[in-house]
């Protein structure tokens, strides 16, 4: 870290000083005891402007105290169909950890249906996941490898991917809007794999879009991008998806243990046993009342609006070059 970051870490950790207790309790939960590396990830994403990342930040703290995100980690999705449904339509799992120790998740992007529960589910989920990343997973690799790490690897499968994913957009924004804004650098590299034409055609007007700090971290491998990944991670912790010589994910050819997006996976089933057990015993008082755990969901960025739309335009021409045009006609975001 330069001077200069440094200087701007010292300005910020004294405004953020200046908040009132409840937000410094909340930044508690962010920090799990490095603020300092909290503080660096804020100002990262604000091009090191101070002013910037304090409101960020300000905005962060005040979202987690509104939506009592502190709490979401208590807050199970009930009953657990609801729950299997959920992880068999968004699907995401943590297969093991790279060599020097960071999480892997992995991410069905093109098989991802997000039809079996509300909107409102599907957020729940998305944040529970990163609660439980930051305030259990993250701080147990610090404590394993003797160093901190703050950071994960993502790797995402595009196998599947057709251009009725544009339904879907709305839900994706919403999800990486969250992220954007209150999980900031909290992914080293997406490793992207199994691409299809689609994906293809869309990373080429989107990358230009993205800023420079988010484009070096997307790597798109060849195939199921199993050689490259096993540079940096062992094959006990490759996602499923990436064991297979050939290319092109099936989605149900693991069993539950080995298919790291199922229900039945160790992780999911640690993280589920994990937010029942801090559940007041009053949320399993039968007959139960299923509802959704609402947060609001912060403004995107002009940054994030224009990717989207510059998508929807790239599929709409995909769809029409293809024959396809009425069938997402009138969609917009």
């Amino acid at each position: 870290m330069g001077i200069a970051s440094q200087d701007a870490v010292k300005q910020l950790s004294a405004l953020i000083g200046q908040v009132d207790e409840p937000s410094k309790v909340t930044f508690q939960n962010i920090h799990q005891g490095y603020p300092t590396e909290t503080l660096v990830r804020f100002l990262k994403a604000r091009e090191l402007n101070i002013s910037k990342a304090q409101n960020m930040l300000v905005d962060c703290l005040n979202w987690r105290k509104q939506n009592h995100i502190d709490d979401i980690l208590a807050k199970p999705i009930i009953p657990a169909d609801l729950y299997r449904g959920i992880r068999d339509s968004q699907l995401i799992g943590m297969p093991g950890y790279t060599k020097d120790g960071h999480p892997v998740f992995a991410i069905g992007v093109g098989l991802s249906t997000y039809d079996k529960a509300s909107v409102n589910y599907y957020v729940q989920s998305h944040i529970q996941l990163n609660e439980y990343r930051d305030r259990v997973i993250l701080p147990a690799a610090t404590k394993k490898y003797g160093r901190h790490v703050g950071t994960c690897v993502k790797v995402l499968d595009m196998s599947g991917l057709k251009l009725s994913a544009l339904s879907q957009i709305k839900l994706l924004t919403i999800i990486s809007t969250i992220d954007d804004l209150n999980y900031p650098e909290k992914t080293e590299t997406y490793y992207i794999v199994n691409v299809p034409y689609v994906f293809s055609a869309c990373w080429k007007v989107v990358k230009p879009l993205l800023q420079e700090r988010t484009r070096r971290k997307v790597q798109v491998l060849q195939g199921c991008g199993r050689d490259e990944l096993l540079k940096i991670m062992d094959y006990a912790s490759l996602p499923h998806f990436c064991k297979r010589e050939g290319s092109g994910s099936s989605r149900h050819s693991s069993s539950g243990s080995d298919d790291c997006f199922s229900f039945d996976h160790p992780f999911h089933q640690q993280l589920y046993s994990y937010i029942k057990q801090r559940a007041p015993s009053r949320e399993f008082i039968a007959p139960l009342k299923q509802g959704s755990f609402h947060v609001d969901v912060p403004e995107p960025n002009p940054e994030g609006i224009k990717i989207a739309k510059t998508i929807e335009s790239e599929m709409h021409k995909l769809e029409d070059c293809n024959g396809l045009g009425r069938s997402l006609s009138g969609l917009k975001i």
